[in-house]
């Protein structure tokens, strides 16, 4: 893991951006921690096709890290600023054709998110295993993020994750709607009441599939964007529960 930048934030959490291989990302840590009092780690994944320095992930990271939590992002390939094959493009362009159409987009979501995830996870281990080495940061590990597929299989093959925050989507690839049976870990739920990318139904019907005994659905009025900031201090309310 090789450090490129770094600044110190107003409220004491060290912002550092960070390559590994060909994967690039941000590491936050709080202030306080130090190797004789490591922070746990979260894994802070966006929505795929975003950047990691997308300002509601940074905003997000950086209240958490300042919560005491370590905070680490990548970019999968093909998102941010990674390169991206031109089936890649095309891909995407057929999503969002589709979807401004209101035509179904399953059959493209399952060739598309279903590689994404495939690839994605690989590195996401490989960038926890480099975490974990550095000074001041150590387990248990959690999961935050809207990238609900990655997050479901990484709950499923990684056993240092020990609870998740999923913010709720409707469109996942069948393979992770089948592994969430396999999820045993607590989540959280979030779900936007009015999201007009992710059919309710769907998000519902996927949090019912979730094999943990200790899973929480919060729904809130709004569109994809518009979850309440309330909830991100009850999101570090339920990681304190868990992994402090």
């Amino acid at each position: 893991m090789h450090f490129t930048s770094e600044q110190r934030l107003d409220d004491g959490v060290l912002e550092r951006e960070f390559t590994l291989g060909e994967i690039p990302g941000t590491l936050w840590t709080p202030g306080s921690a130090s190797p004789s009092a490591p922070a746990p780690l979260i894994l802070m994944a966006h929505n795929n096709g975003l950047p990691k320095a997308d300002p509601r992930l940074v905003a997000r990271a950086r209240y958490t890290a300042a919560r005491g939590y370590a905070v680490a992002t990548i970019d999968a390939a093909g998102c941010g600023d990674r390169p991206r094959s031109a089936a890649d493009e095309q891909a995407r362009a057929d999503l969002r054709r589709a979807m401004q159409a209101g035509e179904p987009v399953d059959e493209i979501l399952e060739s598309f998110i279903g590689p994404l995830v495939d690839n994605a996870v690989p590195e996401w281990q490989t960038t926890l295993d480099a975490l974990l080495e550095l000074p001041g940061i150590g387990g248990p590990v959690g999961y935050s993020g809207g990238w609900t597929a990655l997050g479901i299989r990484l709950a499923v093959v990684e056993p240092r994750i020990a609870a998740a925050g999923f913010f709720a989507g409707g469109y996942v690839p069948r393979a992770q709607r089948e592994e969430a049976r396999k999820v045993t870990i607590p989540l959280l739920f979030l779900l936007q009441w009015d999201d007009e990318g992710n059919p309710r139904q769907r998000a519902l019907d996927l949090f019912d599939a979730f094999g943990s005994k200790e899973k929480t659905l919060h729904a809130n009025p709004g569109g994809h964007t518009g979850t309440p900031w309330f909830e991100l201090e009850d999101g570090c309310r339920f990681l304190d529960r868990h992994l402090k």
